[in-house]
C-alpha cells in the first residue's frame, strides 16, 4: 500500500506516562515527506510542549480529537502499542509501528494478524547481528537500578554500618539490558560507598548452568540484597526461578524486575514473568510490597508464597521521558524514511540494503516464521 496519511496518537497508558515524539521529530519529518501528518491534540502536553512549539517545526501538522480517526489513518505511530480494543478498528492494510513485544503478547499477535493490519514492532528491528537499533538500553537500567538501590537502602537493617559485609546484587541475563543493570549497579555503588568508607555491592551476573544448579543458586540467593531480572527470554510460558527458590532470600531482599513481561493466562500457553510469583509493576506503581493488592491480580496458578519488595515498572525509559524521546526520534527517522518512500512492498529479509533487513525482522510475519 501507498502511505498518504501518518498519525500519532497519545498512548493513554496513564498520568506518569508522559512519551510523545518531540517537536523536532516532526521538522524532521517536514523535510522528509510532504504527506498528511496528524497529531493527537494535546500531544506532548505532559512534556510541557504545545501546539504551537510543533507547528513551529512543521507548520502543515493537523491536530485531531478523535482517536477514531487517528488510528485509520495509513500509518500510525506510537511507543507503546495500543489496547486491543483500538487495534481491532484499524483498517485493514494499514500499518502500525510500536512496541510489540511478540514474544509475551501472543493474544495481541491472534489479533493484529486477524485484523489484517501490518505491524512493525520497534523492538524486534535489529540488525544482521541481532542488535536492537531501536532501544534504550541505558533508559531502562538506570532507572531501574536507582529505585531498587533506594528501596535496598530504607529496608537493609546495616546499609550504613562500617561493619558489615559487602552487599550483593545478583543480575540474571547477560545480554544488552544485564550489562548495563551490571554498569549502573558499579556506579550507584561507589557514588554511595566510596565518600562514606563503606564496603560496596559486590554484583554477581548469573549463567543459565548457575540457574540449573539449586544448590548453588539457594546459596546465591540466601545471600542477595537485590535480585534483578534483565533477561530476554524466548519461551515466555516457563519461569526461570520458581517462587519457592525466592524464598531463600533474605527478607531485606529486593527484586527488582526490568524486563516487566506480563502475566497473560488467556495465551496458551499462559505467560508468565520470569521469577514466579512477583507482581507487574505500572509508572503508577511501581514499588510492590509484599502485602500489596496487586498480588491479588497474579493469576491463581502462580504461586506467590514466597514474597519480597518488588520493584516493578512497565516502561522504565519514561523516568527519563525527553532523553528517552529523543533517542527514539534519532532511531525513528531512517526507518520512516525507508516506509514513507515506497510503503513496505520493498521490505524482506533477503534485501541488498541492511536496514530494510532490519525492518524485516520487525515484521509478525518475520518473528512467527523464526520463532514458532
Amino acid at each position: 500500500m501507498n502511505i498518504s496519511t501518518i498519525a500519532f496518537p497519545r498512548m493513554h497508558k496513564g498520568p506518569e506516562e508522559k512519551r510523545d515524539f518531540l517537536p523536532s521529530l516532526f521538522g524532521k519529518m517536514g523535510r522528509l515527506t510532504d504527506k498528511e501528518i496528524f497529531l493527537e491534540a494535546g500531544y506532548g502536553k505532559d512534556l510541557g510542549f504545545t501546539h504551537k512549539d510543533y507547528l513551529k517545526e512543521n507548520p502543515r501538522l493537523i491536530f485531531l480529537e478523535s482517536l477514531d480517526e487517528l488510528y485509520s489513518k495509513d500509518l500510525v505511530i506510537v511507543v507503546r502499542a495500543p489496547k486491543k480494543s483500538v487495534i481491532a478498528k484499524m483498517k485493514k492494510g494499514s500499518i502500525l509501528f510500536s512496541m510489540l513485544h511478540y514474544e509475551a503478547r501472543p493474544v495481541r499477535n491472534r489479533l493484529i494478524q486477524k485484523t489484517g493490519i501490518l505491524p512493525f514492532s520497534m523492538d524486534g528491528i535489529t540488525n544482521d547481528e541481532g542488535k536492537r537499533l531501536f532501544v534504550t538500553y541505558e533508559g531502562t537500567a538506570n532507572p531501574a537500578v536507582k529505585v531498587a538501590f533506594e528501596e535496598l537502602k530504607k529496608r537493609h537493617p546495616e546499609f550504613s554500618s562500617p561493619g558489615r559485609s559487602p552487599l550483593q546484587a545478583v543480575v540474571v541475563g547477560i545480554g544488552p539490558v544485564g550489562q548495563k543493570a551490571t554498569r549502573a549497579f558499579q556506579k550507584i555503588s561507589d557514588a554511595e560507598f566510596l565518600p562514606q568508607n563503606l564496603p560496596g555491592l559486590i554484583i554477581t551476573v548469573l549463567s543459565r548452568a548457575v540457574l540449573r544448579d539449586e544448590k548453588a543458586l539457594k546459596t546465591i540467593l540466601s545471600s542477595a540484597d537485590i535480585l534483578a531480572d534483565a533477561t530476554k527470554r524466548k519461551d515466555t510460558s516457563k519461569f526461570i526461578i520458581p517462587n519457592s527458590m525466592l524464598g531463600n532470600l533474605p527478607e531485606h531482599a529486593v527484586i527488582l524486575d526490568i524486563t516487566a513481561d506480563p502475566y497473560d493466562p488467556a495465551a496458551n500457553p499462559p505467560t508468565v514473568k520470569g521469577f514466579e510469583g512477583i507482581p507487574y509493576g505500572t509508572l503508577e506503581k511501581y514499588v510492590i510490597d509484599t502485602d500489596d493488592p496487586l498480588y491479588d491480580e497474579i493469576p491463581p496458578f502462580v504461586d506467590t508464597s514466597n514474597r519480597r519488595l518488588c520493584v516493578s515498572c512497565n516502561a522504565w525509559p519514561s523516568f527519563e521521558a525527553k532523553k528517552c524521546m529523543k533517542i527514539y526520534e534519532d532511531q525513528l527517522i531512517p526507518f520512516l524514511s525507508i516506509l514513507l518512500k515506497n510503503g513496505p512492498k520493498d521490505i524482506s529479509e533477503d534485501s541488498d540494503y541492511p536496514m530494510n533487513r532490519a525492518l524485516a525482522r520487525s515484521t509478525l510475519k518475520w518473528y512467527q516464521k523464526h520463532h514458532q
